[in-house]
């Protein structure tokens, strides 16, 4: 028995270098035109036969959007960043240097009081390896990029550092087959339905 997960990066909120930590912002214009102009490529997400969501505004959006009407799950929100919440990068940088060099260095640091790294990827893959595994079936979940990130690395049982060299940009895609404890990352050529 097996199962396949899509994972969709949800389209934007903000320009790339303007993301805030767990941002509750709903999509920007230039989100909504990304949905607009991937819908017809994207069509084929409809055909599963479960669909989920993060449970922030623009990945609930971007499944709606796409005509998913996706049903959203908590273990599938943002890293919890505790007093970090709603800065970017550089302003966590700016406040605490030390603080942010030591969670960018350590997965189990989590200096902003929120979820350290390591925990951030178990929660997710404790919600991946609980998916239904019904001979085939499809799922797809409509994800926050920092979603997306933590469940390849779990799905591939890659070290926790492994996270910050996955970038994943609005709207993208990634696949994965398996059932729980044994995955496999699946890349299709834009033609294969998925």
């Amino acid at each position: 028995m097996h199962v396949r997960v899509t994972l969709l990066a949800a389209a934007r909120s903000s320009p790339l270098l303007a993301e805030r930590f767990d941002d509750d912002r709903p999509l920007d214009q230039a989100g909504w035109n990304e949905v607009r102009r991937a819908a017809h490529a994207l069509v084929q997400l409809a055909a599963a036969e479960l669909r989920y969501c993060s449970p922030t505004p623009r990945s609930r959006a971007t499944g709606d959007a796409l005509g998913l009407a996706p049903l959203a799950q908590l273990a599938l929100r943002d890293w919890d960043m505790g007093r970090w919440r709603g800065l970017t990068l550089g302003e966590a940088m700016a406040r605490e240097p030390r603080a942010v060099d030591a969670w960018l260095a350590d997965p189990y640091s989590a200096p902003h009081g929120g979820e350290p790294l390591i925990a951030f990827i178990k929660r997710v893959g404790d919600w991946l390896d609980t998916r239904p595994a019904d001979d085939g079936g499809r799922i797809v979940a409509v994800a926050e990029p920092a979603v997306v990130r933590a469940t390849l690395v779990y799905a591939l049982k890659a070290p926790p550092s492994t996270y910050w060299n996955i970038d994943v940009r609005p709207l993208s895609m990634a696949t994965i087959t398996g059932r729980a404890g044994r995955w496999n990352l699946r890349l299709d050529d834009q033609t294969v339905q998925a």
